[in-house]
């Protein structure tokens, strides 16, 4: 059905994924980090896409990483298993939620474990958990080794719960502002993380899962030995910011927009405005196959584009700034490849 249905024809603005860089990263990502030893738990956010993540999945990667409690739903729903919340609860009820889906969780106070423990037990499950780790970004996380051993010890005494190891996630790192800077913040962070480990498995504590890493510093973090499964997300579809600290993966969605008027000199106007791409990065998107053309606002349903030889009703590619929010804008990707329709995956935006 959808191999009869090309770009032209898809309604805009709209995202599109092209195929053959899609299935490039993905397979890039999977082999490099299968080569390092490491484990890969993408995380879902990037995409919020059930196809997407079995994509991942059939390319070895042990499960999903979700930062709210209706993306586990969702994908344990898919019949998607290895999921990992990566946010800390303080609900009692999203935490019942979460233990229905069979995720493994993150604490990071001991008030915490806990809620959690009695919640489990009143479920009559046993329940997987790391311990939140800060590593610089003060966002979550336990403030020092030493707070992050007594949640690990509770955690460890607790009936209905299950110490695995530790979450270290680096948002800072990240975006931190070229390879130099990535790499000083990821030392920083595993020197941390190397203190904690070290007491814990001194004290009998287990540790078998350090989770952390991301798409902007996937192979600084691959060849860290403590290390064991990389949560990189973005690097599936990419996005203008991670191009920007010069991560390489390639461009692989876009948002298709129309030129819906072209009176003026210099610019035309498009369909794809505010509500069409993410805007928390303080810059617009980029315009994809006309070289020395510029985006430009124009409000909630129009953006200009300055400086391309566009008309009326011609379509037009962007690279968002940000994937994950301009993700959650949609509720479908239309996966292409060349000018064919090869599929329509859904989105799933649910209410929390």
């Amino acid at each position: 059905m959808f191999g009869e249905i090309v770009i032209q024809q898809i309604p805009t603005p709209a995202l599109v994924v092209d195929l053959d860089l899609f299935e490039t990263n993905l397979a890039r990502m999977a082999e490099r980090v299968k080569a390092a030893g490491k484990s890969l738990r993408p995380h879902f956010k990037a995409h919020k896409c059930p196809d997407i993540s079995k994509r991942q999945i059939a390319l070895e990667a042990i499960g999903v990483c979700c930062a709210t409690v209706p993306e586990a739903e969702l994908v344990a729903s898919s019949g998607i298993e290895g999921i990992l919340l990566t946010s800390p609860l303080a609900d009692t009820l999203k935490m019942t939620r979460v233990i229905a889906t069979g995720a493994m969780v993150v604490v990071d106070n001991a008030q915490q474990a806990q809620w959690y423990n009695e919640a489990a037990r009143a479920a009559g499950r046993k329940l997987d958990v790391l311990v939140d780790l800060d590593v610089g970004d003060h966002r979550t996380g336990a403030r020092s080794k030493d707070q992050a051993l007594v949640i690990a010890e509770q955690v460890d005494l607790a009936d209905h719960l299950e110490l695995r190891g530790i979450q270290a996630y680096s948002v800072v790192g990240s975006h931190a502002g070229g390879l130099e800077e990535r790499q000083r913040v990821s030392k920083e962070v595993f020197a941390q993380v190397y203190q904690l480990l070290g007491t814990m498995l001194r004290r009998g504590l287990c540790c078998d899962i350090v989770s952390g890493g991301s798409t902007g510093t996937w192979e600084i973090d691959t060849q860290v030995t403590d290390l064991t499964e990389l949560q990189a997300g973005s690097y599936a579809l990419m996005d203008m910011a991670y191009r920007k600290e010069g991560l390489d993966f390639a461009n692989a969605m876009n948002v298709l927009g129309t030129v819906v008027s072209a009176n003026h000199e210099g610019f035309v106007t498009t369909d794809a405005g505010f509500k069409a791409f993410s805007t928390d990065r303080g810059y617009g998107p980029e315009v994809l196959g006309h070289p020395g053309a510029t985006y430009r606002w124009g409000g909630d349903e129009f953006g200009y584009v300055d400086g391309a030889k566009l008309a009326l009703g011609d379509r037009v590619r962007f690279i968002p700034p940000h994937c994950d929010p301009t993700v959650n804008l949609y509720d479908r990707i239309y996966a292409c490849r060349g000018e064919q329709v090869e599929a329509v995956w859904p989105v799933k935006r649910l209410a929390l």
